[in-house]
Parts: C-alpha cells; sequence; structure tokens
C-alpha cells in the first residue's frame, strides 16, 4: 500500500495538470498563478470553479467534461486520493481542469481577486468537534471573499445533518442569499427549478455513494456570498 502511494506520488509529478504548492509559497504569498489561472494555465478566460476537498476528483471531472467552456479546479491535501482524478484528466486529455494539492486552510494564497465564480463543497469533514475548521464556517467564507467574485455562489453537498445544519445556521446570521435548500435532494430534486441541482444529482463522489448505500440522506444547498 505504501510504495503504491509513493508511485502516485510520483506519478502526478509528471502531471501538468498538478499543482503542489511549496510552505513558502504559502509564507511569501509568491505562487506565480495566483491572479493568472486563466491566462498562464487554462489559456481562456472563462470562469472558474473550485471544489473544495475534492478527494478523488468526481465532481471536478464530471463537471469539467459536462462543461468544456468552464474551467474547474480540484483541491485537497490527500495526494493519493487525488491522483484518481489527475490521472483521469492526463489521460483523457481534459484540458479545463487542474488539481492544486494544499490545505484548505492556505486558499487565498493560491486565488486572486475576483479570480473565482463558484465553490463545491462535496461531502466535506463535518469537524464535529471543532466549528471553526468547518468548510462552510465564517471563517472559511471570509478566505473564500478574498478571491470569489461579487454574489459568489457557493454550493454544498453533504450527508452530514450537523454540517447542513451549522451552514444553514451560518446563512441566516450572516446574512447570504440561499437560493436552493433541501434535506433529501433525491426526493426532491424534480421539485427544484434550478440547473445546479441537476448537477447535484448527476454526480456522485465516492463517499456519496458509500453513505447513500448506508441509507443516508444527502442535503444540498447553494447560497451566495457578498
Amino acid at each position: 500500500m505504501a510504495k503504491r502511494k509513493l508511485f502516485r506520488f510520483d506519478e502526478m509529478k509528471s502531471f501538468d495538470c498538478v499543482f503542489e504548492p511549496t510552505i513558502d509559497d504559502c509564507k511569501n504569498d509568491s505562487f506565480l498563478l495566483k491572479g493568472n489561472w486563466k491566462k498562464e494555465y487554462f489559456k481562456n478566460n472563462n470562469p472558474i470553479i473550485l471544489e473544495l476537498g475534492c478527494g478523488k476528483g468526481e465532481y471536478s471531472i464530471g463537471l469539467a467534461k459536462r462543461h468544456p467552456n468552464l474551467n474547474f479546479i480540484g483541491i485537497d491535501i490527500k495526494g493519493a486520493r487525488m491522483w484518481y482524478g489527475a490521472s483521469t484528466a492526463n489521460k483523457e486529455k481534459i484540458n479545463n481542469v487542474a488539481f492544486l494539492r494544499t490545505r484548505i486552510d492556505f486558499i487565498d494564497k493560491f486565488f486572486g481577486l475576483n479570480e473565482v465564480s463558484e465553490i463545491w463543497l462535496t461531502f466535506s469533514d463535518p469537524q464535529p468537534k471543532k466549528a471553526n475548521k468547518r468548510l462552510s464556517s465564517r471563517h472559511f467564507i471570509e478566505l473564500y471573499k478574498k478571491f470569489l467574485v461579487a454574489n459568489g455562489t457557493i454550493h454544498l453537498k453533504t450527508d452530514s445533518d450537523l454540517l447542513f445544519e451549522s451552514t444553514l445556521e451560518e446563512i441566516e446570521k450572516h446574512k447570504y442569499k440561499i437560493l436552493v435548500k433541501t434535506w433529501d435532494l433525491y426526493a426532491d430534486a424534480g421539485n427544484l427549478k434550478d440547473e445546479s441541482v441537476l448537477e447535484a444529482t448527476q454526480i456522485q463522489t465516492y463517499y456519496e455513494t458509500l453513505f447513500s448505500a448506508k441509507g443516508f440522506k444527502i442535503k444540498y444547498c447553494k447560497f451566495l456570498v457578498d
């Protein structure tokens, strides 16, 4: 198992779609693609959408295939998982997707003002004992606002009642604008007239498949922050 991980780490270094910033990039705010993703990597001016805590990158890959006119970046610290999405992008030459291996805590070090249009939080760790570490907490929202466009969109898809409820509380407390909310995505999908609901139901992560099989209801919300 350890040898397989090492092989994947080494192989990812050869993928043009994978970026692994150094500690110095974070400390010195010197990541060269910050503010330049469209020009230097994607070579277009299409909107950028992030998947934070992307795991194996199912959403990043799935969305990139569905929307060749948009750019996607999957972000996670777990390189062995990220390898799956990165190797798919590399093998299938999916040019509108990239992967960034880093901790989400440093996310504002890698994107410039108004550089990102949307964020997907797909089955994030609910952090039951550390509310401030939840990716939909006020702490992280303030980081996202440094690079999100005005009224940037955030999507949350989760099996966790705790994470979903705390996110709704954050939305109400800080007066974000909620666009879609459902405690049972697949039961309510037919009644929710929003294009993103279709995206949310047609792409499933490894963890969603796992939790759904155990009977967990999948929750989803979409909101704007200013």
